[in-house]
């Protein structure tokens, strides 16, 4: 996220890494990077640095869900997969401390860097995704790794039409995104129920289900001295491989002979939860920051990008 949050300060990060993770910890610095976390650099007296990310919570994302998939990615690193950045464990043990509603997690400082999106679309980058993650889909599935189950509660449109009767005024964006939304009713239940549908279907075909990261895109990729990794690994989920393909070309996709019915899923489960998080991002109060003008854009582009595809 551009905008530090409210809540911690830079001391409380420090502080709450001091106890929990690195006892020499002198300095916590806000990085305005990524979008949906907040991440800080933490230092040591030597010159070593340390990364913290905050989650918060968000629709299905709970603590034991972060948690679980947090304890997943060290079983996989711990198993010889070597493209995960795994969480470090605390003092007390575990991968998350609480920290104003939401979880810190601590990973090593890396030096490199992610490809923008041009590279990403590179053959030669793609082809290195893609043995990146044929190798995580063929470990065994980590024992504490949560297991995938639709993230969009039945009755989504109900729900979205009974929130947008009433003015959303508790901040400068409100009214436009409810706009945005109010125009979509239809497609939204149409969407919601194919969406339902093909977890039922991915459900019965629950043998061919692999270790997935859920969001290895290009911002989620991290290219040092190692070579390819993925970052951020409080999505991964035992899941149909298809859901860590949705991004990928799709000359890709074909010569991995993918099921094209579980990549809809996965790009309608996307869509669904944007929509879901973005409308409880703009009905609470927001003052119109960097932030709220990137959402507000990512929005209008998954309206968008939803009439294209059913068009």
């Amino acid at each position: 996220m551009r905008t530090p949050p409210e809540s911690p300060s830079e001391d409380d990060v420090l502080q709450i890494v001091g106890t929990q993770w690195e006892p020499r910890a002198v300095r916590a610095r806000y990085l305005p990077v990524g979008f949906g976390a907040h991440h800080w650099r933490i230092d040591d007296p030597d010159g070593a640095a340390l990364f913290a990310t905050l989650d918060l919570p968000a629709g299905f994302r709970t603590a034991e869900l972060i948690l679980s998939a947090y304890r997943g990615a060290v079983e996989l690193a711990e198993e010889g997969f070597t493209g995960v950045v795994a969480p470090l464990r605390s003092r007390g043990g575990e991968f998350v401390a609480a920290a104003a509603g939401g979880w810190l997690s601590v990973t090593p400082w890396l030096d490199g860097r992610s490809p923008d999106e041009a590279e990403a679309c590179a053959p030669s980058h793609v082809e290195r995704v893609v043995a990146l993650l044929q190798q995580l889909h063929a470990c065994p599935p980590p024992r504490s790794a949560p297991v995938w189950s639709p993230r969009i509660a039945p009755g989504l449109a109900h729900r979205m039409g009974a929130e947008l009767a009433a003015p959303w005024g508790a901040g400068p964006l409100g009214e436009e995104a409810r706009r945005l939304l109010s125009g979509v009713g239809d497609e939204l239940a149409t969407w919601e129920a194919r969406y339902h549908g093909l977890a039922a279907q991915a459900r019965r075909q629950r043998d061919r289900w692999v270790p997935t990261h859920g969001e290895p895109h290009h911002a989620n990729q991290f290219l040092d001295a190692s070579g390819l990794r993925l970052v951020d690994w409080e999505t991964l989920a035992v899941a149909p491989p298809e859901r860590d393909l949705r991004d990928l070309p799709a000359e890709a996709r074909t010569a991995l002979f993918v099921d094209e019915e579980m990549i809809a899923l996965f790009d309608l489960e996307w869509r669904l939860m944007e929509i879901e998080v973005y409308a409880h991002w703009f009905r609470a109060p927001h003052a119109g920051s960097e932030d709220d003008v990137i959402a507000l854009e990512g929005l209008r582009e998954e309206i968008a990008e939803g009439r294209a595809d059913s068009g």
